[in-house]
């Protein structure tokens, strides 16, 4: 089993930046994919970016040149770095892991305010 606490979110201005961590423990050393996903009411949840231990790197096309995913596999720990916030951003995002199956965070809100 793999436990996902994220840290992070909160509210922000158009234009801002903001920071999410997730730290990933249980059976955490062998997880292949990390990553962001987020949902807003009403919409299926979307991928933001993903990460695998090898720092190789997707991310939803709305969100490119704005966020960056970082991972540190010595502490299990999956970062997004989100900058030029805009008030589309605004939704629940969602820690991600996949080891033999997916797992997921109790998600934490992002508010971008115009």
């Amino acid at each position: 089993q793999v436990q996902l606490v994220e840290s992070g979110g909160g509210l922000v201005q158009t234009g801002g930046s903001l920071g999410l961590s997730c730290a990933a423990s249980g059976a955490a050393f062998s997880i292949s994919v990390m990553g962001w996903y987020r949902q807003t009411p009403g919409k299926q949840r979307e991928l933001v970016a993903t990460i695998t231990r090898g720092d190789s790197t997707i991310y939803a096309d709305s969100v490119k040149g704005r966020f960056t995913i970082s991972r540190d596999n010595a502490k299990s720990t999956v970062y997004l770095q989100m900058n030029s916030l805009k008030p589309e951003d605004t939704a629940v995002y969602y820690c991600y892991a996949l080891r033999q199956r997916s797992y997921w965070g109790q998600g934490t809100q992002v508010t971008v305010s115009s």
